[in-house]
């Protein structure tokens, strides 16, 4: 389904920012927009204004709820064609200043949220034959960055994840994508207490992630600028990298 040509899109995350935009931007265009996220009164008003968007609320830490769910989905709408995986959790820390429930809040949400979608869906798309799964993931996994620990591991685990499940899946007609923004205007990212350069809308992101998408492409990062950068840090030897980013780092505290 590389093409775009979707019939039913469950999109987790849905209640606000990314997975809320994309939503919208799908409503009328897909048969069935399934959005999911654990606020049902966020998802019944977004249902309510929309042609083709339908709520089915759950949490994504929960295993059984989202086989229920991915169940649900497909007893009322068909197959799902494309599942976005967007849920997601932030919580700025600094590694001398742990809070061990946030961070595993940030794995619980990020990661294994992530897994127990995958749990539901790989077995129908192997057994189909085809499908397409989008994990968004963040230019904060590409290397390690201050006062990130609780979210840049995780998103580098969601990295590695895509990799290893295009190696794996794409043989059996599952086509597998991962998103990589870098700062986008959300309820997640308005309060960060720092400059966030090259911050686009959630609007302007759900743009390039479907344009992305439907082009079957397996990273879509964006803003093209701040990706560049943020992939030459990835680049630079240690003795350079760490310097250079505890510079930055005290900059923006300043």
């Amino acid at each position: 389904m590389a093409d775009g040509s979707w019939s039913v899109v469950w999109i987790t995350g849905g209640s606000s920012g990314i997975g809320r935009e994309l939503a919208r931007q799908l409503d009328g265009v897909v048969g069935h927009v399934a959005v999911t996220a654990r606020s049902a009164d966020k998802l019944g008003e977004l249902s309510a204004a929309s042609r083709t968007v339908f709520a089915y609320p759950g949490d994504v830490t929960d295993a059984d709820a989202m086989a229920g769910c991915v169940d649900e989905i497909e007893s009322r709408a068909g197959p799902v064609d494309l599942a976005i995986l967007n849920a997601g959790a932030w919580a700025l820390m600094d590694a001398t200043d742990l809070d061990l429930a946030a961070v595993r809040t940030g794995v619980e949400v990020n990661y294994l949220g992530v897994m127990n979608a995958l749990d539901a869906l790989i077995p129908k798309m192997m057994a189909r034959g085809k499908g397409h799964i989008a994990i968004v993931a963040s230019v904060a996994g590409y290397r390690g960055l201050p006062r990130s620990v609780a979210y840049g591991p995780t998103k580098a685990a969601l990295n590695n994840l895509a990799e290893t499940l295009k190696l794996e899946l794409e043989p059996h007609g599952i086509t597998v994508s991962v998103i990589n923004p870098g700062f986008v205007d959300t309820p997640m990212t308005a309060d960060n207490p720092f400059p966030m350069p090259g911050i686009i809308s959630a609007k302007d992101a759900a743009e390039r992630i479907l344009k992305g998408l439907r082009r079957g492409r397996f990273e879509i990062a964006f803003p093209t600028g701040f990706i560049l950068a943020m992939k030459l840090l990835r680049l630079l030897p240690d003795a350079v990298y760490f310097p250079l980013v505890r510079k930055f780092a005290v900059r923006g505290r300043g």
